[in-house]
């Protein structure tokens, strides 16, 4: 997400989608890596009892500093 959008904090929008026919819980686990590939910060997100066919986006923010800069990486989804 743009900076200009979360005051100036790096955040990330994870789309979360019940792909089953059945209600399902999700976790989902964002890594924030530096340049170098390191991970620098993890942040977690879910949705729970999504409907079948339902979609939720949570938002994970980093509380790191602006630099350096990290990307966000989706490293680990799970449903329950």
């Amino acid at each position: 997400m743009p900076r200009a959008q979360t005051g100036g904090v790096l955040a990330s929008l994870v789309t979360i989608t019940n792909k089953t026919d059945r209600k399902a819980s999700y976790a989902v686990q964002v890594d924030f890596v530096d340049a170098q590939g390191h991970v620098v910060e993890t942040r977690y997100a879910g949705a729970e009892n999504l409907e079948p066919g339902k979609r939720e986006q949570p938002i994970v923010f980093s509380r790191k500093p602006p630099e350096p800069k990290l990307t966000p990486r989706l490293a680990k989804a799970e449903r329950y």
